[in-house]
């Protein structure tokens, strides 16, 4: 049962229109953070709320990190939910998890990888789980929610490719060259775009970003763009599991909003478009809290212990 209902679109539009630049380096008020360790090694957490509530997910992908949910984790807390999130293997503050901690040891990081890592952070506390994955890491939550999809509540796919299989063919103006570009090349590309602040981000965002990059492991990211190049086709499914789902975009995501349509449609989600790129949870966080919210509450409600 949700503390406070969901703000009105209008309202979240007027907060979203007025975000202020700020250190991101520095977590929500009363957010804690820690150290889950998972197959793979210590991953970086941080969470925020009551231990006694139902639980959020919240996990970003290639080159992000828990830090891009800055805004909604207060949001999400004060409706009446404990919200985590942590780094991926590999990324920002997880830049010491990887394959070689495994056992056995493995060459490279896989999709297996961090479905493994994943599954783990979430049977770690009370389930189900309502699970958001951002970009590359809404491909490893469709694989854990499909897989094990007692463990969700509800998922919600934030600028997930819409594409399985040669994910960037998609992409608006470079997806005709993406069958000829290397795991290295794309996410060099990627690392070039985002430290040369194309997307025009405020200050104290790329600082940090540029930042970040100096712990995140470029065999890290370039073993996430070979996993996206190939990733599975699980639109079949996503379509038969009987949980909420969400598709949520910018209206300027890296994918046309046409795919994204058609894959919201083909696996039974709603969708929701913010004017933004391919970061709502940093540019509209307050609108994305709202529509989370509404989803979360057509959720079922979890059976109590023993039943």
């Amino acid at each position: 049962m949700l503390d406070r209902a969901p703000e009105s679109r209008e309202l979240a539009v007027s907060r979203d229109e007025g975000l202020q630049d700020i250190d991101w380096v520095t977590p929500p008020e009363g957010a804690v953070t820690s150290i889950f360790h998972a197959p793979s090694g210590g991953l970086a957490t941080v969470s925020l709320g009551d231990r006694a509530d139902p639980r959020v997910v919240l996990v970003a992908g290639a080159t992000g990190s828990k830090e891009d949910f800055h805004f909604v984790m207060p949001e999400l807390a004060a409706a009446g939910f404990l919200v985590e999130s942590y780094d991926l293997a590999g990324q920002y503050e997880s830049f010491a998890a990887g394959p070689w901690n495994l056992d056995p040891p493995a060459a490279r990081y896989t999709l297996e990888l961090f479905v493994d890592d994943m599954l783990a952070f979430v049977r770690a506390g009370t389930t189900p789980v309502h699970l958001l994955g951002y970009s590359f890491a809404g491909v490893v939550a469709s694989v854990v929610a499909t897989r094990h999809p007692e463990l969700v509540a509800s998922l919600t796919l934030l600028g997930t490719p819409p594409d399985p299989g040669r994910s960037f063919a998609g992409v608006s103006r470079i997806g005709r060259f993406s069958a000829l570009a290397t795991p290295g090349a794309a996410a060099n590309l990627m690392r070039w775009g985002v430290q040369a602040n194309v997307l025009r981000v405020k200050p104290g965002r790329i600082a940090f970003v540029r930042d970040r990059f100096r712990l995140t492991r470029r065999d890290a990211h370039r073993d996430m763009m070979r996993i996206m190049m190939d990733s599975p086709d699980l639109e079949a499914e996503l379509a038969a599991q009987p949980f909420p789902k969400a598709v949520a975009v910018g209206e300027h995501d890296l994918w046309p909003l046409a795919r994204h349509a058609r894959f919201a449609e083909a696996i039974g989600a709603s969708m929701h478009v913010y004017r933004t790129g391919h970061s709502p949870c940093e540019d509209a966080p307050y609108e994305l809290s709202a529509d989370l919210l509404a989803l979360f509450s057509k959720a079922s409600p979890p059976l109590p212990p023993g039943v």
